[in-house]
């Protein structure tokens, strides 16, 4: 598995999908959860922000949300939930994640709300982004 890297932006950044509302509630909670502690949470639909770390593309926003680490480092769906709530104290507790099986289960059940997160949480796509997910 080939580690990404982006430029460093010298704090943790999230990058979440704001047109899908499970996407965009699950930053809220996050926001809440991590605000003040050295994390940003950018839409990569936002102008702008998808230039700002190379490398990271539009297709894996897509798939998954970003975590980019204050050191350039970027790691995504699951994992990018447990390394950007791992810091708060109780967030500690989703490093169970690392154990073997679980985290493969995690990773599955990750992809299939990521995958049809849009027909979950209804559409709110005011630029037809929805449709690539409903082919």
């Amino acid at each position: 598995m080939t580690t990404l890297q982006t430029t460093p932006p010298g704090h943790d950044v999230v990058l979440y999908d704001s047109h899908c509302r499970v996407c965009s509630g699950a930053a809220r909670e996050m926001r809440k959860l991590v605000g003040g502690q050295g994390t940003q949470l950018l839409s990569f639909r936002d102008e702008g922000v998808l230039e700002a770390f190379p490398g990271v593309s539009y297709e894996r926003c897509e798939k998954a949300m970003q975590l980019i680490q204050a050191d350039g480092r970027v790691l995504e769906g699951a994992e990018a939930i447990v390394r950007a709530l791992g810091r708060r104290p109780l967030g500690r507790l989703l490093y169970v994640y690392y154990v073997p099986g679980l985290r493969h289960l995690a990773d599955a059940v990750y992809g299939v709300v990521a995958r049809y997160r849009f027909r979950i949480a209804g559409r709110d796509c005011p630029d037809g982004a929805c449709a690539v997910h409903f082919k």
